[in-house]
């Protein structure tokens, strides 16, 4: 699955539609964005956050449409934009184009359909997927969920997530089988949450089954992946999927 400086999804795409996540590796950002940050937002040199952005631009065919990631649902169309758009996810149909992603822990989720004519990448924090971030994406790529297939990029996994009765309080009232995603942590009124498994009861829930990935915690691969909740001062990492001609 891994290729280097390069993670590439191990799930069964059309051969048309092409992915890929960084590492944190094969940059030139330093301290504690070293090396490969994609985040101009996150405090590190601008120039370096350009050529490490120049370095990912190599690999595809190109550029991809930057998001302002907000924690919200709204979806870009990567076909109609080329700048900067406040969105948590994107969709495109035409050959190309590319959509992507950064995170440091929350789950990005990348889609495809079995005809591999529509692509899409999805930023699911605990709040967007509440929300429905995933919900909103299926419903612009505007396909029967029975025919969309889900890849769960690396997100920070469930010995790691630890939050209060909020955020747990919130998916079971939308769903009790949320439920079975917590485990109490040490303290009282605090869990120990499982990102993935949200993100698979949400697609369940839409209809789609065929769900891959969720196997990466970002929290516990210091050397490969940026970690919010670990480091606090971090880099952010892509997650890219397109369509080839």
């Amino acid at each position: 699955m891994t290729g280097g400086d390069w993670l590439e999804p191990d799930w069964p795409a059309p051969a048309n539609v092409k992915a890929l996540v960084t590492t944190r590796n094969g940059g030139v950002s330093v301290g504690p964005y070293a090396s490969l940050n994609l985040g101009l937002h996150v405090g590190d040199a601008p120039d370096a956050v350009t050529r490490n952005r120049a370095l990912l631009r190599a690999r595809l065919p190109a550029e991809p449409l930057w998001l302002d990631q907000v924690h919200g649902t709204a979806v870009a169309d990567a076909d109609e934009n080329t700048g900067p758009v406040r969105a948590d996810a994107s969709i495109a149909t035409r050959p190309r184009v590319v959509c992507a992603v950064m995170t440091a822990d929350c789950l990005p989720v990348l889609f495809c359909n079995e005809g591999g004519t529509v692509a899409a990448a999805t930023h699911a924090g605990w709040r967007g997927l509440a929300a429905g971030v995933l919900d909103a994406t299926l419903a612009r790529m505007g396909e029967r969920p029975e025919n969309v297939l889900a890849w769960l990029g690396p997100a920070i996994g469930p010995r790691a997530f630890e939050v209060g009765d909020d955020v747990r309080n919130c998916f079971v009232a939308a769903d009790p089988l949320a439920a079975a995603a917590f485990r109490p942590a040490g303290a009282a009124g605090k869990w120990m949450g499982d990102l993935f498994m949200l993100a698979r009861l949400r697609l369940r829930k839409l209809g789609i089954e065929r769900i891959y990935g969720g196997e990466i915690c970002t929290y516990f691969s210091p050397d490969h992946f940026f970690s919010y909740r670990r480091d606090g001062t971090t880099g952010r990492f892509a997650s890219v999927v397109w369509l080839s001609e």
